[in-house]
């Protein structure tokens, strides 16, 4: 079975009374989740299917003992806020929010219900948790990197195309850590002798226009700061950097399976993985105030020689040889 129809298969079954789905004698319990994104897009259909993989090894049966309601918000603000009040007001035991993004709005809808985040950059900064070790209220989770993690970008970018003045850098300007994760990338430029250039995401003709204007100058990459606009846009922006021969540096792997030049990142497919162990041990009545939020314990740097030798670019042997994955 396809992931997409398994998913369908999953909205379905939720609508069915609970006495018809619970065994004799087991609670059955609830599980609300909100995503950022559209139900067809294959990366988070991937993030989910690892999610519900993982809670089935755990013991959790969608119809026996566990239901789960699925809301896929898209990255609008307003259908995300609408659809955090929707899974508040059901009351579910606990929800899994598809990274900050809507964590935020979840945590304004409930301050009861625990939430488990899978992805977040600064939690603490972000006002989700008191503090890492120590959450403290009703969220707990997963974050994705720290600020640091911008300059880091930069240096790997500047390494693999050492002739680079200029780099865009796409973000989300209505996020918090986007504009944070820029000042952390324009530290490091000095040092590295490049300007950097902020890039907004408003919509797909801002950003196709932004960057077309952008590489009108000669020795300019691109540096795509993780969002959900990055994951919804993602054909597009690799199609440019493609087309107009900007080097890019990107934090996830499937941005580069899908022909984007590098990617530096921890794995959020593994994270939503890992999220179902907290989901579990709420369940099992742990709760998230007292579950430290986990930082990633491991990077991966993939790069992908077929798009480096399409930019013309000799990717140093160095480089190579601390890349986790190459694809040829």
């Amino acid at each position: 079975m396809k992931r997409r129809e398994f998913i369908t298969m999953l909205g379905g079954a939720a609508a069915f009374p609970l006495s018809a789905r619970a065994q004799q004698g087991e609670r059955m319990r609830r599980i609300g989740v909100l995503l950022p994104a559209v139900a067809d897009d294959p990366e988070w259909q991937a993030r989910v299917g690892a999610f519900l993989q993982a809670l089935a090894l755990l013991g959790w049966t969608i119809g026996r003992n566990v239901r789960i309601d699925i809301r896929w918000a898209t990255t609008n603000a307003g259908e995300i806020r609408r659809h955090a009040a929707e899974l508040a007001a059901l009351a579910p035991d606990v929800i899994l929010a598809g990274g900050a993004t809507p964590a935020g709005p979840l945590l304004h809808a409930t301050s009861i219900v625990p939430i488990v985040f899978t992805f977040g950059i600064d939690p603490v900064g972000a006002g989700l948790v008191d503090s890492l070790a120590r959450p403290g209220g009703n969220a707990t989770g997963f974050m994705s990197y720290e600020f640091s993690i911008g300059g880091k970008w930069l240096e790997l970018l500047k390494e693999i195309a050492p002739g680079l003045t200029r780099v865009a850098v796409l973000r989300d300007a209505t996020q918090a850590f986007a504009m944070s994760l820029f000042a952390a990338i324009q530290a490091v430029a000095p040092s590295l002798g490049v300007e950097v250039i902020p890039v907004n995401m408003r919509d797909a003709g801002e950003i196709e226009q932004s960057v077309e204007t952008f590489a009108r100058s000669p020795n300019g990459g691109m540096i795509a700061v993780g969002s959900a606009g990055v994951v919804r846009h993602r054909d597009l922006i690799v199609t440019l950097a493609a087309r107009l021969k900007l080097p890019a540096v990107y934090c996830e792997r499937f941005l580069v399976a899908a022909g984007g030049l590098m990617s530096y990142g921890p794995d959020l497919v593994e994270q939503f993985r890992q999220a179902a162990g907290y989901v579990d041990r709420i369940l099992k009545g742990e709760k998230p105030a007292d579950l430290p939020v986990q930082a990633p314990t491991k990077y991966r740097l993939i790069i992908n020689l077929k798009t480096a030798k399409a930019l013309g670019l000799e990717v140093p042997s160095t480089l190579l040889a601390r890349a986790d994955e190459v694809i040829e």
